[in-house]
């Protein structure tokens, strides 16, 4: 399977620029369940600039029909 980087990073809405794994998105999934969190593309703009990835944010988030 050939990563579509170039095409994902056209649509990626991560903020955290240093980040080794943006446009990579199976390695940048991969990376957040590991740490048990979602990478920022699941969050709404607001939701994702606060930089918690976490289950709880997402959940609270989601609740708040947010997402």
């Amino acid at each position: 399977m050939d990563c579509k980087k170039e095409a994902n990073l056209a649509v990626c809405t991560c903020t955290y620029e240093p980040c080794s794994r943006k446009g990579t998105c199976c390695d940048c999934v991969a990376y957040h369940l590991q740490a048990r969190e979602l990478p920022g593309c699941v969050f709404d703009e607001r939701g994702e600039r606060t930089y918690d990835r976490s289950f709880e944010h997402f959940a609270r988030l989601v609740a708040e029909g947010r997402i």
